[in-house]
């Protein structure tokens, strides 16, 4: 059983021989992420399985993902100290009006869902797995209706990130070893996130980047004083340095910070329906010092329930927020890798499972990316299993793999070899598109040596 496929190893979906097509799927697509469904399933045969086993009543997106989802928790036992990182991203499925159960995006015009996973990580941006994912839709005619603030909590969309850290909250008490720190961005910055889910001494950390500059009370002269009033005021804590990617209209670039922070209580905001208490907290700021001309300067409001008094613990503070770019590269994986955008499927019922399948797929890549830097030096085995590894070393190396696998750094070099890497000094280490194309065609290359093996026991035969 591949490592890919090992995610599904202890799948019930209350029938075996669901559980064995599930797992043949998940191994198909693995295997052709870039292609249609069709065309990655290789014939009308196993094409039409896999489209009945998204068809089962039996066979949800939660079904999918629960034994992936023990996976991780078993991964995360590992560790000393996990992020958890919240984030949505919506699915364009405008072109395809055929779908039924969509719901309107940013405009009614556009169709589609919204995905919000819970994505497992270390420090060291190590990719653990998913410990929570799901889709909602909104309403036809919702977008025109007028937004009501005072509103509970429980009927507004943003109740979706205080569920996502009840979550993590309760898995951290199953966790003593292991300390869990949620982490997400300006959409989590609810108030009720941080007074109605407690952090006592077993549960969660949190640390959200903040939107709302908030008023803290009044100043000695009677005026009222904000939030970013409070920080400006503040000394300089700490300086870091660290490489920005482009995109989204932004350029690479070395971005210099200057850091503060400072404990505060945070009084209450009035809500019409229940009183909230009044609690404390620690406000980072982080403030590019140059920018290039041009150029909006990186800047970072995060508000955490841990205490920040030391230049150590305020650049783990940043670091640890760095690490959220880890969800950016999973959804660009899913989207421009495994193009779940393009699936061609009738209803949301059978979606879902389909791109619960993909999630999977989606994260092993982005292990293989960031395993291959932090742990160079591991031993192929550990992700790859043999057919894979000999296959892969048989082609690009054009002779026999070795009794010992090679390591992890390079197998992944060899992989991304197959999907166009050129493997030279100044190159760096492979990225996920490099890595996902390789790991197809490193899928054709094992069909092809077990159907040499088969062809050549026959004439021996």
């Amino acid at each position: 059983m591949s490592a890919l496929v090992a995610e599904l190893a202890d799948i019930d979906l209350g029938d075996v021989r669901l559980n064995r097509r599930a797992r043949r799927v998940l191994q198909r697509l693995g295997e052709k992420p870039m292609l249609s469904l069709p065309s990655a399933c290789g014939g009308w045969g196993d094409t039409r399985a896999a489209y009945r086993l998204f068809d089962h009543a039996a066979v949800s997106a939660e079904a999918v993902l629960a034994p992936h989802y023990a996976c991780t928790v078993e991964r995360i036992r590992e560790h000393p100290r996990v992020l958890c990182i919240e984030d949505t991203s919506e699915l364009d499925y405008t072109g395809k009006s055929d779908i039924q159960g969509l719901g309107p995006l940013n405009y009614e015009t556009r169709r589609g869902l919204y995905l919000h996973p819970t994505l497992a990580v270390t420090p060291d941006r190590l990719a653990l797995g998913l410990l929570h994912a799901h889709t909602w839709v909104r309403e036809p005619g919702s977008l025109a209706q007028p937004k009501d603030a005072a509103r509970p909590i429980e009927e507004k969309e943003s109740l979706r990130w205080i569920d996502g850290f009840a979550r993590v909250n309760e898995l951290a008490e199953q966790l003593p070893e292991t300390r869990l720190t949620y982490l997400a961005d300006r959409e989590a910055d609810i108030y009720e996130l941080f007074v109605e889910a407690p952090c006592p001494d077993t549960g969660a950390d949190w640390l959200v980047r903040g939107q709302h500059d908030r008023v803290l009370g009044k100043d000695a002269e009677g005026n009222p004083e904000t939030l970013r009033q409070r920080l400006d005021q503040a000394p300089v804590l700490t300086e870091t340095c660290f490489d920005q990617p482009g995109g989204n209209g932004r350029t690479a670039r070395t971005v210099h910070q200057q850091i503060k922070a400072v404990r505060l209580k945070l009084p209450a905001p009035y809500r019409r329906d229940r009183k909230l208490a009044e609690i404390e907290i620690t406000a980072i700021l982080a403030t590019e010092l140059q920018p290039p001309p041009g150029e909006d300067p990186v800047e970072w409001l995060l508000l955490t329930n841990l205490p920040v008094t030391t230049p150590e613990q305020a650049l783990e503070k940043i670091s640890w927020y760095l690490c959220r770019w880890q969800i950016e590269i999973f959804f660009r994986i899913l989207k421009s890798g495994c193009r779940i955008e393009e699936l061609q499927l009738e209803k949301r019922e059978r979606l879902e499972p389909a791109l619960a399948f993909y999630m999977i797929i989606a994260w092993r890549v982005l292990l293989l990316t960031m395993l291959g830097r932090d742990c160079p030096e591991m031993p192929c085995d550990v992700v790859f299993d043999q057919a894979e590894w000999q296959a892969v070393y048989l082609v690009t190396q054009r002779k026999p793999p070795p009794e010992t696998p090679p390591s992890l750094d390079q197998m992944v070099r060899m992989v991304a070899g197959l999907g166009g890497l050129l493997n030279r000094k100044r190159d760096g280490f492979p990225g996920p598109q490099t890595i996902w194309i390789g790991l197809q065609r490193a899928a054709d290359f094992v069909l092809a040596l077990e159907a040499q093996r088969t062809a050549d026991g026959e004439s021996c035969g």
